[in-house]
């Protein structure tokens, strides 16, 4: 429950770091506008952790190519939830927009088995393990 409860807090405390214009407060009593401020702030989220997961399994496959050993322990330990490489003040190009990105491989070579053993079983539709 509580490793449940931290992953939420870390996604609420990113989330709101993300959407750092007026503190977070909604500037409008209009609820259509004060539910597009909230669902473009969590797509803007979601944005930044893909791309931050598609920036760490990069690095993860460079490492790999260097014949590291990669521990899926140490793996599982990494959080999505970056923030030291983004500058939301800084400068931004746009001349690669038009740029086709190449096809992603959501395959890494490690093997994530020995933590899936240790996997408690998954709740029922009522919070109880099934």
């Amino acid at each position: 429950m509580t490793a449940a409860t931290n992953k939420v807090e870390s996604f609420n405390r990113f989330s709101h770091w993300v959407g750092f214009g007026n503190q977070g407060v909604l500037g409008d009593n209009d609820p259509i506008e004060q539910e597009k401020a909230m669902k473009f702030n969590a797509l803007l989220t979601n944005a930044v952790i893909f791309h931050n997961a598609l920036d760490i399994a990069e690095i993860v496959r460079q490492l790999l190519e260097e014949d590291w050993e990669i521990d899926p322990e140490d793996l599982a330990h990494i959080s999505p939830y970056l923030t030291e490489h983004i500058r939301r003040f800084g400068e931004y190009s746009t001349h690669e927009l038009g740029l086709q990105p190449e096809a992603y491989d959501p395959h890494l070579d490690v093997d994530f088995s020995p933590l899936r053993d240790d996997d408690p079983p998954a709740p029922d539709g009522y919070g109880q393990a099934a």
